[in-house]
């Protein structure tokens, strides 16, 4: 853990663009020099934020249940509020290692629920006093920057403020992920299914509401960067604002749809939901394990020093919780892999981010679909099979927003070798000749389930646009379907 801790560190110093800094060129290595300036912690500041927020809502809102004697709801919304609270104390003080160092201000303050605040005080802090002084840098960072199609290799002096402002910010990503999927969904849920059942709009609870659902989707969000910092570890990664808010189109409908199914149908069946929801968080926590046990592995020694195999498993077991979680409400970008150091596994496995999608659209037409019919009186003044309809279209958007997120705003789009729009158009072109290729004992290959980009092979990006300025002809174009076809099988 500790190594995967230095390297998320090196990832996200290395988002410095290197025209801000004097460099020098030595061997055609970038090498950059100045620690002057420091990436303000607004990561830091906008989750702190969101978690203060979200516990004084709740606070507020279960106060008002206890005045009207709504026990449930008040023991429902103090469990969602304090669950991620602790979990969030307990993972700043792990990451920190405030237990062996004499901090008892800060211990305090964690008992208290307050950790996440003065972590970013503490963030605050270190950034203004960034750059006072000078001061000598403890490692050094090498990743390859893409500018306009060239691949330019750096060489980053990282300085002791740039190194704790980045602890901070792998720090409060983890938190960000807790607070979002073990303590803001369940509660958006739980307020949702309130509102429904009481019939009417509580403001404390429609601020609740749209706390947690921005909680949400912001977690969301750190789960689908970090996947991008982990899938290319050696570049520099770094996402323009356009591909921020495709982003936040395909998880904001993505999630929404999803919790918004999942309420309706708790309406009209109360006790099945609690099997539905039982049954997909069991499937994805023992799916890893499963696969785990499959591969006859053995756990890795390295997620923590003087742990003990028990340890160890537990730590895991609350690993796999938090990826379960996830992928109850969406996509969680990853895959995990307990037999490897880094408990994720590198390579993406496009079978199963299709497989994922289609059987979660399946799910909630299923689950929209027994609403319909066993919907209760209360809806009888709304259009139920217009916000059928409307569902479903809502989650086919989310899709498609990830498809022009992957075609238009990844990142590290150059390296692609093909992408969607390629795999699309050989889609077309094959079923114009699949009689044909049917006849000479060759099946059709479907691309539906199949990746929509494969990484591309160390060739200059020049002489692939030179290579793809003409438009192939009949024979050319079978050999590059064909090629499409045998780079996706080996990456699926």
């Amino acid at each position: 853990m500790c190594e995967v801790v230095m390297e998320e560190q090196e990832r996200e110093i290395s988002d410095i663009d290197p025209q801000e800094y004097s460099s020098v060129a030595e061997n055609g290595v970038m090498l950059v020099v100045n620690h002057s300036r420091a990436h303000a912690p607004f990561s830091v500041v906008l989750a702190t934020v969101l978690y203060c927020a979200e516990f004084v809502t709740a606070a507020v809102l279960s106060s008002m249940y206890h005045k009207t004697d709504d026990v449930i709801w008040m023991a429902f919304t103090i469990v969602f509020m304090l669950l991620p609270a602790v979990l969030i104390q307990l993972a700043l003080t792990f990451i920190h290692r405030d237990l062996g160092r004499d901090r008892p201000l800060v211990l305090f303050l964690h008992l208290l629920l307050l950790g996440p605040v003065i972590r970013c005080f503490d963030a605050l802090v270190v950034y203004f006093k960034a750059g006072k002084k000078e001061e000598p840098y403890v490692t050094i960072s090498r990743k390859i920057s893409l500018k306009k199609g060239q691949k330019t290799p750096m060489e980053l002096e990282i300085g002791q403020s740039e190194r704790n402002l980045a602890t901070h910010r792998n720090a409060f990503k983890r938190t960000a992920v807790i607070q979002a999927f073990l303590g803001s969904t369940p509660q958006l849920t739980l307020q949702l299914y309130a509102t429904i059942q009481e019939k009417y709009f509580l403001p404390v609870r429609l601020a609740l509401m749209v706390i947690t659902l921005i909680s949400i989707i912001y977690g969301a969000l750190v789960c689908s960067v970090l996947a991008i910092q982990i899938r290319y570890d050696d570049y520099k990664v770094r996402l323009r604002p356009l591909a921020y808010l495709c982003m936040i189109m395909w998880r904001g409908l993505e999630i929404a749809t999803r919790i918004t199914a999942l309420v309706l149908f708790s309406t009209a069946l109360t006790h099945w939901v609690i099997l539905v929801g039982m049954a997909n968080l069991l499937f994805f926590f023992f799916l890893p394990w499963a696969e785990f046990w499959a591969k006859k592995g053995s756990l890795t020694e390295n997620v923590e020093k003087n742990f003990s195999k028990l340890g160890t498993t537990v730590v895991l077991c609350m690993f796999t919780l938090l990826y379960a979680c996830i992928n109850v409400f969406c996509w969680s970008a990853v895959q995990l892999d307990l037999s490897h150091r880094e408990l994720i596994e590198r390579k993406q496995r496009w079978d199963h981010l299709a497989i994922y999608y289609c059987g979660r659209f399946v799910e909630n037409f299923l689950l929209i679909t027994l609403w319909y019919f066993f919907k209760s009186d209360f809806y009888e003044y709304v259009c139920a099979p217009l916000l059928c309809v409307q569902l479903l279209v809502c989650y086919s958007l989310a899709v498609l927003f990830m498809l022009l997120f992957y075609q238009f705003c990844h990142p590290c789009r150059r390296l692609f070798k093909y992408n969607v729009h390629d795999c699309l158009h050989c889609v077309c072109c094959r079923k114009g000749t699949g009689g044909g290729r049917g006849r000479q004992g060759r099946p059709p290959t479907s691309y539906s389930t199949a990746a929509t980009m494969v990484l591309a092979p160390e060739e200059p990006l020049e002489l692939l646009d030179s290579q793809n300025s003409h438009y192939p002809n009949s024979s050319q174009l079978g050999e590059r379907e064909t090629a499409i076809v045998d780079d996706i099988m080996e990456a699926a």
